[in-house]
């Protein structure tokens, strides 16, 4: 049975040219890059080329970019070393109530611990209340949290507009769903951002690699102690492997970056406009200005789970929401807040992309998608 992979905000495959260097760095220049030895230093070398093609891709310079196993450590260093940093001048921290987990969980800690913490809402289209901020920013905020892509529907946030009001607060920016999909440049237009995460498994690298970008000059308190890698903020032996991995994804998803998205744009259009037509009852939590990516749909009178497992039957792989939580119960907190009820909530489905996905695959998953959701109306047992 053939394939069609439609849940690439999830993880992707990693690029074959990234298979091939890991699996020769493993076994034959296995060095530990802190030795002073030739094998050292070779595997100090990788480091340093991956460090470069990652900063390279963000728009910022080498010496501001850090290594992490993946995301959410990347969140987690960067919105507890902001809050402790600054927590002389203020306690109030401030996000949005459609973050991933990683962020919304740190903040749940740092509550814990005396932070005034506020999740601001969004609108209708999953937007952040620019209103809400505006009323809730003051001398007191010392650290925003912002995602820049929504990892469920796609939608772009005002990070930049943030970014000229954030005073002398620090300004996170969880950039795993734009990185490879929209034009950064920490440098340039989003020159007001302070820290910015990414992931590797997100664009074509390896699964646990990650990597945080700081401002130069910002010192914030390590994450995890004990040799001094990474200039002392992320101690312990690098993964060469990997990271060298997430360095040549970075580069080859930001050589290509224009012509790929230009084609995941094509289909998500054409997926987009032909449920539109297609397909009753209906609700489009994705905007067409958003990223070229990712296509969330409610399906009236469905329930999603069910929609999901029958395409697996067909070999289609999509999802319901957020890989980071859609094994727990409960309702996707990204598409409640944008005031979708518990009913059109649960028929969610989140059809995601990449460049290896054709537009025949994309028919293909709408007409099966179309037989799953008339099949499920047809049994009459969703109320």
């Amino acid at each position: 049975m053939a394939t069609y992979y439609f849940d690439n905000s999830a993880t992707t495959r990693p690029y074959d040219m990234v298979i091939d260097l890991m699996a020769h760095i493993m076994s034959e220049e296995y060095g530990n890059p802190s030795s002073l030895h030739r094998m050292g230093m070779e595997a100090e070398g990788y480091v340093r080329t991956a460090r470069e093609q990652v900063a390279k891709a963000m728009g910022a310079s080498p010496e501001e970019i850090y290594f992490t196993s993946g995301g959410s450590e990347s969140d987690n260093t960067a919105i507890f070393g902001g809050a402790y940093k600054g927590r002389r001048q203020g306690r109030k921290i401030l996000t949005s109530c459609i973050e991933h987990p990683a962020v919304l969980e740190s903040f749940a800690r740092l509550k814990e611990e005396g932070f005034e913490t506020v999740l601001l809402p969004v609108d209708k289209n999953g937007v952040l209340d620019m209103e809400a901020f505006d009323r809730e920013m003051d001398e007191d905020v010392i650290l925003i949290s912002l995602m820049h892509v929504n990892n469920e529907t796609g939608v772009i946030q005002p990070v930049e507009e943030v970014a000229k009001k954030k005073g002398h607060a620090l300004l996170h920016v969880d950039m795993v769903q734009s990185f490879g999909k929209l034009p950064i440049d920490l440098h340039g237009a989003l020159s007001g951002v302070d820290m910015a995460s990414i992931s590797g498994h997100k664009i074509h690298g390896p699964k646990g690699t990650g990597a945080l970008y700081i401002r130069r000059g910002l010192n914030i308190r390590p994450f995890l102690v004990g040799g001094g890698q990474e200039k002392g903020l992320r101690s312990g032996t690098e993964n060469v492997p990997a990271i060298a991995g997430l360095g040549l994804a970075a580069q080859t998803i930001y050589i290509n970056r224009e012509r790929k998205n230009e084609h995941l744009r094509e289909i998500r259009d054409y997926m987009r406009g032909w449920f539109e037509e297609n397909v009753d009852h209906i609700l489009l939590n994705s905007s067409e200005d958003g990223a070229p990516h990712i296509l969330s749909i409610s399906f009236e009178k469905t329930r999603g789970e069910v929609l999901l497992h029958t395409l697996e039957q067909s070999g289609i792989y999509v999802s319901t929401g957020s890989a980071c939580s859609s094994n727990k119960k409960g309702q996707s907190h990204v598409i409640k807040a944008m005031g979708r009820t518990d009913k059109q909530v649960e028929g969610t489905l989140r059809f995601s992309l990449c460049d290896s996905c054709t537009m025949d695959e994309a028919k293909f998953v709408c007409e099966k998608t179309k037989e799953a959701v008339e099949r499920f109306r047809r049994l009459g047992s969703f109320r």
